[in-house]
């Protein structure tokens, strides 16, 4: 067994008794939105700025996960970079919303919090939100392994 299946093997028992799929699966995304925004409100140095005005903590947070995905699993990193684009043009576009984006951040993040809780009480409540929180990028990796599985597609 690969490292690869084994990361995914063990988060998929982990979470193989969620209480509701679908809350589940809906929180896992907005988590991500939401962290990966609270990153991107935060100050940068101006060099970073200089370089890129679009190199801020939540695109370098981005990027080292897609980093990590090629390095686990080309395939599985190929199949993330569209929710990582889509993940950064949202962040991008809440940026410049008039809502502010580290509330609006703040609201998706308490939201997948609530979401995951919810989906989880049976498997331990907080405790189990917790854990997810700690592994918030292999979750969505877990979810596109699960439409892999199903589409037979090789990971």
């Amino acid at each position: 067994m690969s490292e690869t299946d084994k990361w995914l093997t063990d988060y998929g028992e982990a979470h193989s008794d969620v209480g509701n799929a679908g809350l589940y699966w809906l929180a896992v995304p907005l988590l991500v939105v939401g962290t990966v925004g609270l990153l991107w409100s935060l100050p940068v140095p101006e060099a970073f700025f200089n370089i890129s005005p679009f190199l801020n903590w939540g695109s370098a947070f981005l990027m080292s996960a897609v980093v990590y995905y090629f390095i686990i699993s080309v395939s599985l990193a190929i199949g993330m970079l569209p929710f990582m684009f889509g993940v950064a043009a949202l962040a991008s576009w809440l940026s410049y919303s008039q809502i502010p984006l580290i509330w609006a951040s703040a609201a998706l993040t308490g939201a997948a919090v609530i979401g995951l809780w919810l989906g989880q009480h049976a498997r331990g409540g907080i405790k189990a939100v917790m854990q997810d929180i700690q592994l918030m990028m292999i979750a969505p990796v877990w979810l596109l392994s699960v439409l892999y599985r199903r589409l037979g597609i090789p990971y």
